[in-house]
């Protein structure tokens, strides 16, 4: 991890040294995702099964989900199943108490505005696989999905290295109320989604994190006629630990390591004042690094770490609110004094106890989080995500009677003759 003064460096300086990696913004990537999404939507079904062939190393498949499930119970630990039912357990609970309610408000006498919550049709769902299957990420999506009543799930997940559906993928789909899933991944599932693809319906909203090339995938067809809406840029994983001298090393070690060995692309940054914490981190990271599995993915993550020496608490939260991290830490002492601070963040976990891995899998929020500064206006996956609102007006004879000549003159003010006629023909309507 690149060492860093905050004090030392001018503006430019600290853009640089926020800066996320720069594959994700490769012009080649952009290049190849394009040629995958137009090759899917001009080519329909045909035009995806041979991208998949090459890149997934089978054709998409439909695969219920009730005979994996079934083998997944029979053959897991039951400590491992447990876990998972846990998992989703937690997670519905907090959406559930996270449902927004209908509101009625009589604006003036007479007239009453509400708004009302009503589900999206129809969603697809993108569950990162192969070789790192993310079931988790099947229950902190579809479950909130389901929460908020949406009537169709379109699930797809890459296939597993030999084929088929994971095990563990289909328990939490069944988990999760989700019947099928389809074994697609990757920038051609997104377009599959978003252009309709065969037997894979169009879907009106893609939710669902990914690598570069799934999450600049999403981006483009967002904005592509005819293209699906997304719920957010959530791309190549991030986290930001701000520490103070009271922090455990080892802790902060392993949760930088938690979110490299994710990605390549994915980057961590640790902030704080205390030299001694900063100078500590490293060994420390370099010992954890020794055996851990995915080591070599993380020491590649690492390349495009920071660890940043400032010179308060204060400060290091001013530089969380600049990046707008996916995942904020505050491995602090008094952490909650710190929260009122925080302004943009996907996640926070205040206090050394709250471990990042706890929100990964099973604390109740939902681990799909904005990534790329996107926290500065982005919210991460909630029912809210699958829900939209509309509003319905009701108004009284003696309502229209005191409002109809208001609103004419208003639209009038405006030039909108038209506006102001069907005002009028209100009053005229009541007088």
């Amino acid at each position: 991890m690149k060492q860093i003064d905050w004090s030392q460096l001018d503006e430019r300086g600290r853009e640089a040294a926020l800066a996320r990696p720069e594959q994700r913004a490769n012009m080649e990537l952009q290049d190849g995702v394009r040629a995958i999404v137009d090759a899917v939507r001009d080519g329909d079904w045909r035009g995806l099964c041979d991208i998949a062939r090459r890149l997934d190393g089978e054709e998409p498949r439909i695969i219920p989900v009730a005979p994996v499930a079934a083998d997944a119970r029979s053959e897991l630990p039951r400590d491992q199943v447990e876990a998972l039912e846990l998992a989703a357990d937690h997670i519905r609970r907090f959406h559930l108490a996270c449902m927004p309610s209908e509101v009625t408000v009589e604006t003036g006498p007479g007239v009453t505005v509400r708004k009302l919550w009503r589900p999206i049709d129809r969603v697809g769902l993108y569950v990162p696989g192969g070789r790192t299957p993310l079931f988790s990420t099947m229950l902190m999506l579809a479950i909130p999905a389901r929460v908020a009543g949406v009537r169709e799930i379109v699930a797809v997940t890459p296939p597993r290295p030999k084929g088929g559906l994971d095990p563990l993928i289909a328990l939490a789909a069944e988990l999760s109320g989700v019947e099928a899933v389809w074994t697609v991944g990757g920038a051609q599932a997104i377009a599959a989604l978003a252009f309709g693809a065969g037997p894979i319906a169009k879907v009106d909203k893609i939710c669902g994190p990914g690598n570069a090339w799934v999450a600049e995938a999403k981006r483009m067809v967002s904005g592509l006629p005819a293209g699906s809406a997304i719920d957010m840029q959530a791309g190549p994983s991030e986290l930001m630990v701000i520490a103070d001298d009271t922090a455990d090393v080892a802790t902060v070690a392993a949760d930088l390591l938690g979110q490299a060995e994710h990605d390549a692309a994915a980057q961590v940054i640790l902030v704080s004042p205390s030299r001694r914490v900063l100078k500590a981190v490293e060994p420390a990271i370099e010992k954890q690094l020794a055996d851990l599995p995915r080591g070599a993915v993380a020491q590649a993550s690492l390349g495009s770490g920071r660890s940043i020496l400032v010179r308060d608490l204060e400060q290091a939260v001013d530089i969380a609110n600049a990046y707008a991290p996916e995942h904020l830490a505050l491995s602090v002492a008094s952490a909650e004094a710190l929260v009122p601070l925080v302004r943009n963040a996907g996640a926070v976990f205040a206090g050394p106890l709250a471990a990042e891995t706890f929100g990964d899998y099973l604390a109740g929020s939902s681990h799909v989080l904005p990534t790329d500064g996107a926290a500065r206006a982005w919210s991460g996956v909630s029912t809210y995500t699958f829900l939209k609102a509309m509003s319905v007006q009701t108004v009284t004879v003696e309502a229209a009677r005191r409002i109809a000549g208001p609103a004419a003159l208003l639209a009038r003010m405006e030039g909108l003759e038209a506006h102001a006629r069907a005002a009028d023909a209100r009053l005229e309507k009541v007088s």
